[in-house]
């Protein structure tokens, strides 16, 4: 516009052209500025010219000779729009994406080394008080709920099923598959107390990373580990004191305010950024892997360095049951599901929350209200065992692409309706739901 109004003065105040003329030539070149700004802008920053509704970029009078000067000058036009080389960055950021893929596909490594570093000096995680392990599993929980959104959790949540059904592995097929292994290798009673104790607690939040690594369902994993929490507080004891005739105390209240604070609230957090910043989201995604996994092998570096001495005297005789309580249990949550027509997704997310189980909490309980100290033991050797079998199996199925099924099957709905209350009424009080 500047421009026009310039050359609009120029040319009336020397006189060269009258003033109707002068207005006319500011007109055409109010016209050609945006097509000479694109002409010598950047080719990054080029932008099409703008034309009216209803005609074209090209004539309609322009005769046929003009099209193929009009393509090339198009095909010129694109050529010199394509993206540059990769910069220094970006070249740094895939590196480190595919670093960081490696290093998450070695969870079960990293686990492994972390034990062995809490074996050989406990003393290295004194530093790791209680603050630093519950911040460390908000973090994981934070690092898992970025990956969410309640559109998940609504989908999950119209269809229950799965959760009854972990929560049905959790708190009764693992006490009796823990009982049976403490008869099968004729461990002392209170060994075999431990064992039942570990069988009967609830499902381990590291089993939500876990399942996140294993492209399972996360807000599946998410709410059988809330939902198994909270069950805790009234199955743990009920269990034991119908398979061990010990009474042991829960504070319900303690666990449920632990539950909100170190696994609801991170969740909700990541959640709502997920939900009000993709971007932020977007760009801090990549970094969620590790932080997961950094802060698994704090969290069982820390739990082993407190039992160091019970784990050390645990002979073969303990660590045998220990392990296949926690690997026979994953498969058995594997392949339970499948029979029962779950998809592999829900499948391989049952079969890790089945299998990794709260061992530290197992321990605390054992320590708080066992009298015998042996009854210890089990929990402390559950720590590595659980976070082993967990991170191979994660590791394995990571690996195994999920097919997607070439048809639906219709007859899973009628073997899993979407859950209406009035439907379960119908069926406590005798009557057919409408």
């Amino acid at each position: 516009l500047l421009l026009c109004y310039a050359s609009h003065r120029r040319f009336s105040c020397i006189g060269y052209f009258p003033a109707s003329i002068t207005m006319k030539i500011s007109a055409v070149t109010l016209c050609l500025l945006p097509a000479l700004a694109s002409a010598f802008a950047p080719a990054g920053i080029q932008t099409p010219l703008r034309v009216a509704p209803g005609l074209s970029t090209v004539s309609q009078f322009s005769s046929p000779v003009n099209a193929p000067a009009t393509k090339s000058a198009s095909a010129l036009q694109l050529s010199a729009a394509a993206p540059a080389e990769e910069g220094l960055g970006a070249k740094a950021f895939k590196a480190y994406v595919k670093t960081a893929s490696i290093a998450t596909t070695l969870f079960p490594l990293w686990t492994v080394l972390f034990t062995a570093w809490a074996l050989k000096s406990p003393s290295s995680f004194d530093w790791f008080t209680t603050d630093y392990f519950t911040g460390a599993l908000a973090a994981l929980m934070l690092s898992m709920g970025i990956t969410l959104k309640p559109a998940d959790f609504v989908r999950v949540g119209a269809r229950p099923n799965a959760v009854f059904m972990q929560f049905t592995l959790c708190y009764a097929m693992m006490p009796v598959l823990a009982l049976a292994l403490g008869k099968m290798f004729s461990l002392d009673p209170a060994l075999t107390a431990g064992m039942v104790l570990v069988g009967s607690i609830n499902g381990g939040q590291a089993s939500n990373l876990c399942t996140y690594i294993a492209r399972g369902n996360v807000a599946l994993s998410v709410l059988m580990t809330t939902a198994t929490t909270l069950g805790a507080i009234f199955m743990t004891p009920l269990l034991c004191k119908g398979l061990l005739g010990a009474v042991v105390p829960v504070d319900a209240a303690g666990i449920a305010m632990s539950t909100i604070q170190v696994v609801l609230a991170p969740i909700a957090l990541g959640m709502t950024l997920n939900q009000y910043a993709p971007k932020f989201v977007k760009a801090i995604l990549p970094f969620a892997p590790v932080v997961g996994v950094a802060s698994t092998c704090l969290l069982v570096a820390s739990a082993v360095a407190q039992v160091v001495d019970p784990i050390l005297n645990a002979g073969l005789s303990l660590q045998l049951p220990v392990l296949l309580l926690h690997l026979v249990g994953g498969l058995i949550g594997y392949f339970l599901p499948k029979l029962n027509g779950f998809g592999e997704v829900a499948c391989r997310t049952m079969a890790i929350e089945t299998s990794m189980k709260s061992s530290a909490f197992g321990f605390l309980l054992a320590k708080l209200h066992f009298g015998d100290a042996a009854a210890r033991v089990p929990s402390a050797v559950s720590v590595v065992w659980m976070a082993l079998t967990g991170s191979i199996l994660a590791v394995i199925w990571r690996n195994i692409p999920v097919k997607a099924p070439e048809k639906f099957d219709r007859s899973l709905l009628e073997k899993y309706p979407p859950f209406s209350f009035s439907r379960l009424m119908g069926k406590l009080s005798g009557k057919k739901a409408e």
